[in-house]
């Protein structure tokens, strides 16, 4: 129980983290423009990554902790983030068009079998791996570390849905979340366009002014959104939706292959009734 609570503590901090790093640009009495979007957050872009890591170790060294199956699916959750690393990886060498990424398929996969902390972890360490590997390391990275890591947390929210539906290894199944992950396909990108929007220059009626009210700012986010982003999005909707449609399948009977394996209990044999 005392592990359980832990752990949960560790993802609760992870999250208020995360909409903070978002938000609290809205509330400065003021912000420095910038003329480039790599340049935004770029002094509290480190502190902020750090955090987050040392967050996700710390979830790790919990999990491993809990019991012998934790320490299986840890290293279960390293094999399934080299994977998606791998695929960032050709993803990078070989663009797709607009926002299309194979790596939200799997990350959607992975939290809707194996639980939201699981799929958390999935999403953040797979952003954080392969930004090494693609040397893709920006300030933006954080911030992309933490909406991976909820699409994942997210994703056993299908659960009611696909029972309700009597959809569990069938068809049903895999289109409730092929659904799911194209909707996180636009909504990945509306929140990640806010970690550099509020700093952003440009046409007033679409960008971010410091006193602005929640309306009046809202207008303005949905013109800069229609203006620059949903094509870009719509791309990683229909690939996102298409992949899980394509391996939702048999990658669910996979996962659950390992999780029926994994899932048992260990206590020391003075404990076992004679």
């Amino acid at each position: 129980m005392r592990d359980r609570l832990a752990s949960l503590a560790v993802y609760a901090l992870s999250t208020a983290l995360g909409v903070t790093a978002f938000l609290y640009p809205f509330f400065m009495p003021a912000l420095e423009k910038t003329p480039a979007m790599g340049q935004a957050h770029t002094n509290d872009a480190p502190l902020l990554l750090t955090g987050l890591v040392v967050l996700c170790f710390g979830a790790l060294l919990v999990e491993a902790q809990a019991q012998a199956g934790s320490a299986k699916m840890v290293a279960l959750l390293g094999i399934l983030v080299s994977i998606n690393a791998l695929l960032r990886f050709v993803e990078v060498a070989i663009p797709g068009p607009g926002g299309f990424s194979p790596i939200f398929f799997l990350i959607v996969a992975t939290g809707y079998v194996f639980g939201g902390r699981f799929g958390f972890l999935m999403g953040a360490l797979t952003l954080l791996v392969s930004a090494l590997v693609t040397a893709g390391m920006g300030p933006w990275l954080p911030y992309q570390m933490f909406t991976a890591g909820w699409i994942g947390m997210s994703a056993p929210l299908c659960r009611p849905l696909v029972r309700r539906l009597g959809g569990v290894n069938r068809w049903r199944e895999v289109v409730v979340l092929a659904v799911f992950s194209g909707v996180w396909g636009l909504i990945y990108g509306g929140v990640m366009n806010l970690w550099f929007w509020p700093y952003a220059s440009g046409p007033v009626e679409q960008h971010w002014q410091a006193g602005a009210g929640v309306l009046d700012g809202l207008t303005r986010y949905a013109a800069f959104y229609l203006a620059t982003s949903l094509v870009w999005d719509v791309f990683r909707l229909l690939g996102n939706a298409m992949l899980t449609l394509a391996f939702g399948l048999p990658t669910l009977r996979a996962l659950r292959r390992f999780q029926a394996r994994f899932a048992f209990t260990f206590r020391p044999l003075e404990q076992v009734a004679p």
